[in-house]
């Protein structure tokens, strides 16, 4: 009896230390675990993932086992692949800093106080805990993917601590004085409007126009989580959005009518907030992001309301902004009572 041909070369059952059957893939310094039972769409969707890395190995020089190697793997994996595009840019500058920083180390000898070493050579506590977040991703991915790793050893670096609320959050007053210089019917003021009354990421801000306009409410998808979210239009977002034209596609373009990338978008913004007398660091279009929660929160916004306007998936950020304005409030309250007392 002839023996029946592998429909798919290079694959292999085998069993894990849990005992679990898996498919692993195995080809030359490649190995990888397909996800999805054996010739489903998602195993074959793994499977072409994984012989596509074999073709692009020919490109690569790192050297099996190295932090080069390992952060190869996981950008040819599924798990990066399924990442939004945005994310993927973002992530992968930061992989980049980390082969440069410690490529050729062989990323089984790393130990708590090594992650820790990396962690200081960046500035800023956000900056820091972003390496012990990428390192725990790579080796969490190790271990999933099987490549002789046990133990995690990100998990225990120490983390830094740093405001949960992450960059300056606009006052009211920076509102009041951005609007006192960039007047009604300007860019500038178009800009601040639609940030404010949307809650939209500056990626998601310049890709606004009337397309997403429809019976006085605004809808769009945000490009990072794909989260969909539909909200009314204010009055000061109506004003501005009835000075522009609707034979202009997108809201927020150059001069000569063309798209903005997200960063050059927040370069240009921030240089508005300058020209508006805000010469504050951290004072950019985020910050209209994280103003526009913090009202919803001090107006009595529950956590899903807020989590609408930011489109995000759960609650878990927007939990924070109502326990920043509750303490708040309860603050004032105390010691409004304290004040009654002493009288």
């Amino acid at each position: 009896m002839r023996k029946r041909k592998n429909p798919f070369p290079g694959v292999t059952r085998v069993t894990d230390r849990h005992g679990k059957v898996r498919w692993r893939y195995r080809r030359k310094t490649h190995s990888c675990y397909l996800h999805g039972d054996y010739g489903s769409v998602e195993f074959r969707k793994a499977y072409e993932n994984a012989v596509a890395g074999i073709a692009n190995e020919k490109k690569l020089r790192a050297e099996p086992g190295t932090m080069n190697w390992l952060c190869e793997q996981y950008l040819m994996s599924i798990k990066y692949g399924n990442l939004a595009d945005s994310s993927k840019k973002v992530l992968r500058g930061e992989l980049d800093w980390l082969m440069k920083a410690v490529g050729g180390l062989p990323f089984k000898s790393f130990e708590k106080r090594h992650i820790e070493a990396v962690m200081k050579r960046k500035e800023g506590p956000a900056a820091a805990n972003k390496v012990k977040k990428n390192c725990s991703r790579l080796f969490n991915f190790a271990i999933d993917e099987g490549f002789g790793l046990e133990i995690n050893p990100a998990r225990r670096a120490v983390k830094r601590k740093e405001n949960s609320l992450g960059f300056y959050t606009w006052s009211d007053e920076d509102i009041a004085v951005f609007r006192r210089k960039h007047s009604s019917g300007t860019k500038p003021r178009l800009a601040l409007e639609l940030a404010l009354n949307t809650g939209a990421a500056r990626q998601d801000l310049v890709r606004l126009g009337w397309g997403n306009v429809k019976n006085s409410t605004i809808s769009y998808a945000r490009g990072k989580t794909t989260v969909a979210t539909t909200l009314p239009i204010l009055p000061d977002l109506q004003k501005e959005l009835d000075l522009v034209s609707r034979d202009q596609f997108l809201f927020l373009t150059h001069s000569g009518g063309r798209a903005y990338k997200a960063e050059s978008y927040g370069n240009w913004f921030k240089a508005r907030t300058v020209e508006a007398g805000l010469n504050i660091p951290s004072a950019n279009s985020h910050g209209l992001r994280k103003a526009g929660a913090t009202r919803l929160a001090e107006h009595g916004a529950t956590e899903w309301e807020i989590a609408s306007y930011l489109a995000h998936s759960d609650t878990s950020q927007a939990a924070e902004y109502v326990v920043t304005a509750n303490r708040a409030k309860m603050a004032a309250s105390g010691m409004a009572k304290l004040s009654s007392t002493e009288n």
